[in-house]
């Protein structure tokens, strides 16, 4: 095997054709909203339903994971600015195999998102438009997307800046209504007090333990402010500032969340399920109208994350093309975006979409089981990078640790136990069993035509 402490030119600087449109406060912003997704204002439902108050306890203890990923993952993409982002890390610290597996399975991760949320945001436009094809909103939005992310960089920081500002506006009324509420201080609301609270375990460890899996792939996407920040005006800052200000984001927005709404609504109301849990809070304060109000939000998640999900995957396609894990063609820059990668994500993109309406029971469940624990195979890749590159960079390039993994390697270590732990809880469960499996399938075949590749190009070096 080659030595993996030589950089290629394409690893020391992958991005060289890409512009740098995006300002402070596009990136500020993107970090802000980026954490906030439909799967926090939909999905946290299900994880209600089944841990009850716990729920807190479980977003709590997956959002201290998440906060080590980011500031591992931070510490690597202040000190090597790339669009390829941990793809790029890992090639640096393993080898290519690793960049090659990481970097395309959260390719597929993407592009599979962005038919999964086309999907969401048609449902919820069709419910308000009745008759109207889903399909049809569907092409809408990845139309206006892909065109957005082919004109300039400047254009997707420009959509997610007002996006996230709207996302961000929403859910800091949401707690500020609750707090009023819960205080007793929301004038024609009465304060629950704690009484919904006294069942902190109303299913056990096992109600937990199904909320602390759906707690964790809720944080999913967080590390794409780390591939805009390559194509800011300072990377080195916009990366610093992003991953410094994570922890207040995560205890306010998901947390801070949490603790409100099982405190306002049973943990066991129907409602909670059947209309999402921020719905069921502001319907339980008796405000006029929540129900579209959120709906509204959502959408706007929905589009956000179509969005920011075709500008990361070409930019993870284009970052592995640049180190010569891919198609030449997938590289190509026009005016400093790679237009044929855009191209390429949205069309895998629908190609899920018209997937889910063919064979939704086989092929596209498939799909969906193989991409569902891709996030957990990348935060090991951060992590094992981030032990490896650490070493190497306080031996050889101290100067550009300018952010630093807290008490290392003592939390890189505690982060990868977290990690097993919930792969073992996966295992237990039957639902996400078939999720772990299949993604552990697609990891190893993806890690062995890495491998391969990287042995065929160190034979004809």
């Amino acid at each position: 095997m080659p030595s993996t402490t030589v950089e290629t030119p394409a690893q020391q600087d992958d991005d060289v054709s890409l512009s740098h449109g995006l300002k402070q406060r596009h990136l500020s912003m993107i970090a802000l909203g980026g954490v906030i997704g439909a799967g926090l204002f939909v999905g946290s439902g299900a994880g209600i339903a089944a841990a009850g108050p716990s729920i807190v306890l479980a977003y709590a203890l997956s959002g201290l994971l998440v906060m080590l990923v980011m500031r591992m993952l931070g510490e690597m993409s202040a000190a090597y600015p790339s669009s390829g982002s941990f793809s790029a890390h890992a090639e640096r610290a393993i080898g290519p195999w690793a960049g090659f597996t990481a970097g395309w399975s959260f390719w597929v991760l993407l592009c599979t998102a962005v038919g999964l949320e086309g999907i969401g945001a048609a449902k919820i436009v069709t419910g308000w438009l009745p008759g109207t094809p889903e399909w049809a909103w569907v092409a809408l939005f990845m139309v206006v997307f892909c065109a957005t992310n082919l004109a300039a960089v400047k254009n997707f920081g420009e959509f997610e800046f007002w996006f996230a500002a709207l996302k961000v506006g929403a859910i800091t009324l949401f707690l500020v209504l609750g707090g009023l509420a819960i205080l007793g201080l929301l004038p024609g609301t009465d304060s629950p007090g704690t009484s919904h609270l006294t069942d902190f375990l109303p299913n056990g460890g096992e109600g937990l333990v199904i909320g602390l899996l759906a707690s964790v792939f809720a944080y999913g996407g967080m590390e794409t402010v780390t591939i805009a920040a390559a194509e800011s005006e300072n990377p080195v800052k916009g990366v610093a500032s992003a991953v410094r200000t994570a922890m207040w984001r995560i205890a306010l927005f998901y947390i801070g969340s949490m603790a409100v709404i099982v405190t306002l609504v049973p943990w066991d109301s129907k409602d909670v399920v059947e209309k999402g849990p921020y719905v069921a809070a502001l319907d339980e304060l008796g405000i006029p109208g929540a129900g579209q109000l959120m709906n509204v939000v959502v959408l706007v998640a929905l589009l956000s994350a179509m969005n920011a999900n075709i500008y990361g995957s070409s930019r993870i396609a284009y970052s592995l093309v640049q180190r010569g894990q891919g198609p030449k063609a997938l590289g190509r820059v026009s005016a400093g975006v790679p237009r044929i990668a855009v191209l390429a994500s949205s069309v895998f993109g629908f190609a899920c979409v018209l997937l889910s309406y063919w064979r939704p029971d086989d092929v596209f469940s498939w799909l969906l089981n193989m991409i569902g624990a891709v996030i957990l195979v990348v935060w090991i890749f951060i992590a094992v990078s981030q032990l490896r590159l650490r070493a190497r960079l306080e031996r050889e390039a101290p100067e550009k640790l300018t952010v630093r993994m807290w008490a290392f390697p003592v939390l890189t270590w505690v982060a990868l136990a977290g990690m097993a732990a919930i792969f073992v809880l996966m295992a237990r469960e039957p639902d996400t069993r078939v999720q772990l499996y299949s993604t552990g399938a697609m990891t190893l075949f993806l890690a062995a035509v890495g491998y391969a590749w990287q042995r065929a190009r160190a034979k004809a070096a």
